[in-house]
């Protein structure tokens, strides 16, 4: 039976962020994806948008003939591979909120996670991979990083380039019942959301604490990329400022005031990281561009490895802390005198 556009759109406007349009188009992995991920953080939801008229006629064409499968790798796309590293950090990060009271959790749950959430962006679309070479990577590379925060970074790095080693085309399958793909579609959201739900609504104080330390060795990590690193800040705080935006302010309810100090907390990273970058520049807080740029050609001349032969390994981490120090300057400046 042919897919209506109609209906599609309808699902899409209804149920977008929970996959419902994909799970009338058969495509069950980008549903499970879109649920897990709250609709791609809304960009896959509100991009599916321009895809949905494609996607119908290609899946009504395939109904009509018998699709053999293709042979041969599929072309290496970039988008994905970053789609997979993120998605396999996001499942990561979830682990770690719900499953880091386990004792095994650095060598079993979170390589386990972040490779389960690597696989699932390379079987969406006419893709796959091989889940086991997937998982063997990603439990190789997690005793290399026991016990660190930002171990989920390079987990999925490993995950997500071995994902793409082996990527092939899907093999064709028959049409399967419906409640049984809805059901399979739910037993993977509850195994996913129920350690989650747990650890936020019955250990808060803890969970929130986790999250925010993880979230400071991020940005810490970030710290030498200022530009990125404010990308990550500004995604971070958009829900926060978005909320106040129709409360007025921030959360009232005495639960969320527990999830508020995490976003207090990048606020205040922020702050923290323009202290530090004022006193290697030794400028004030309220210099001006041409104050800043100047104190950097100072301290970035003392401090050039080229001038400091005798002391090159003491003269490169100064030389390295002045221009993350003065990026940092620069972009804070430029986004206060924006406008």
């Amino acid at each position: 039976m042919g897919k209506r556009l109609i209906v599609a759109f309808g699902l899409w406007a209804i149920g977008g962020p929970l996959g419902l349009h994909h799970i009338y188009l058969g495509r069950d992995s980008h549903a499970l994806l879109l649920m897990l991920t709250l609709g791609g953080f809304g960009m896959a939801w509100m991009w599916d948008f321009w895809k949905i008229p494609g996607l119908v006629s290609q899946i009504n064409k395939q109904s009509k003939k018998a699709e053999k499968m293709k042979e041969g790798t599929p072309s290496a796309s970039s988008f994905r591979f970053l789609v997979q590293v993120t998605t396999g950090i996001y499942f990561g990060l979830v682990a770690a909120i719900g499953l880091s009271s386990l004792t095994s959790y650095y060598v079993v749950a979170l390589p386990l996670a972040v490779g389960l959430g690597v696989h699932l962006v390379a079987t969406v679309g006419e893709q796959t991979s091989n889940l086991k070479n997937t998982l063997v990577a990603a439990f190789l590379t997690s005793p290399i990083f026991y016990g660190r925060a930002v171990s989920m970074i390079p987990i999925s790095l490993a995950a997500s380039i071995t994902s793409q080693q082996h990527r092939q085309y899907r093999r064709q399958r028959k049409d399967e019942n419906l409640s049984l793909r809805l059901y399979r579609i739910g037993l993977a959201y509850l195994a996913f959301t129920g350690p989650l739900s747990y650890s936020a609504l019955i250990n808060t104080s803890r969970t929130v604490s986790y999250v925010a330390g993880c979230i400071g060795s991020l940005l810490d990590w970030l710290s030498f990329f200022p530009s990125l690193s404010a990308i990550v800040e500004r995604i971070l705080l958009l829900p926060y400022r978005v909320w106040g935006l129709f409360t007025g302010g921030g959360f009232h309810d005495h639960y969320f005031k527990e999830w508020e100090k995490i976003y207090e907390f990048v606020s205040s990273f922020q702050n923290e990281k323009e202290e530090m970058a004022c006193k290697i520049l030794g400028v004030s807080s309220d210099a001006t561009i041409d104050e800043i740029s100047r104190h950097y050609r100072d301290l970035a001349k003392m401090w050039h490895p080229d001038h400091n032969r005798h002391r090159l390994r003491e003269a490169e981490k100064h030389f390295i802390e002045i221009q993350t120090a003065y990026e940092t300057l620069t972009h804070l400046w430029k986004m206060k005198n924006r406008g």
